[in-house]
């Protein structure tokens, strides 16, 4: 990853969000050739000389101090994703090590979480690890997404799935929004692990095969994913809405818990019953 170019590009697209009207900053006159804020009108924001931000979108001025970072977050309204993931763009190697780029051995899941999928049998449930990467996952996690387990294992992705697979778009609702909130979570990883080899491969190969991921790539949109609502349309039981929490597993910050939680007593919770009777091991699925 060109580093230089992640930085301008970040920044660039920050500041074309923001109007000068947002910003509180008064007319000017000036003809305006650009969306948002200007630079020196960040820089004026930031408290700092527009020659310094220009050098700092230009990858020219690495490794500002926390205040500084934090006077251009207000300026651009980032939230706290987009400040780390501007912190991480503007530390170089240089100066201060990087975070360590992600071992090239497969990621491990531990008994004790394979248990947590397990007893977790009522709701779909999955383990995230480094690039969207599936480590694991129950019986109705593999109903009503994809069965990962069947997959060979440079398959089992998220992202790879809801881009690349034609199936995710007849059961994922939303699709793009989902798909380009997917992208996002790849494009934070990429800031904090530029050297990552295999999450390269997988940018490259998106690139290739989806025709929507450059655009939202080139978006430098960045996201974690915490919390919200999914909706999916599964062949045998119809729709399924669900509210879903991410947790960082315990032991492992690399690893992350997805639980879809269903309402008690709702149609979904009736229609997950109903699917986990019909593909029962050893039942045929109609």
């Amino acid at each position: 990853m060109d580093r230089t170019k992640e930085i301008a590009g970040f920044l660039r697209s920050r500041r074309a969000r923001v109007t000068p009207e947002e910003a509180g900053l008064p007319a000017d006159g000036r003809v305006r050739r650009v969306p948002g804020l200007r630079r020196d009108e960040v820089a004026r924001l930031a408290g700092v000389s527009t020659e310094y931000f220009t050098r700092l979108e230009q990858g020219r001025a690495l490794n500002p101090s926390a205040e500084v970072v934090d006077a251009i977050t207000r300026a651009l309204r980032l939230d706290d994703t987009e400040r780390e993931h501007l912190t991480d763009l503007l530390h170089s190697s240089t100066q201060r090590p990087r975070r360590a780029a992600p071992a090239t051995k497969a990621q491990r899941v531990r008994p004790g979480l394979y248990l947590m999928l397990e007893t977790l049998d009522h709701v779909p449930a999955f383990i995230l690890g480094r690039r969207t990467d599936v480590l694991a996952s129950n019986r109705l996690a593999r109903e009503v997404l994809t069965d990962f387990d069947a997959l060979p294992a440079t398959h089992r992705n998220l992202a790879r799935y809801y881009l690349l697979d034609p199936r995710a778009r007849e059961r994922v609702g939303d699709w793009a929004r989902i798909a380009a909130e997917t992208v996002a979570m790849l494009r934070l990883e990429a800031g904090r692990y530029p050297d990552d080899r295999r999450l390269a491969d997988l940018v490259g190969e998106l690139t290739v095969k989806s025709t929507e991921f450059t655009g939202w790539w080139n978006d430098h949109r960045v996201l974690r994913r915490t919390h919200g609502a999914k909706h999916y349309h599964h062949p045998l039981v119809g729709d399924l809405h669900f509210s879903y929490e991410s947790f960082q597993a315990p032991g492992d910050a690399e690893q992350t818990l997805c639980v879809y939680n269903v309402e008690p007593g709702s149609e979904t919770a009736q229609s997950l019953r109903v699917l986990a009777s019909w593909t029962a091991p050893g039942i045929p699925t109609r």
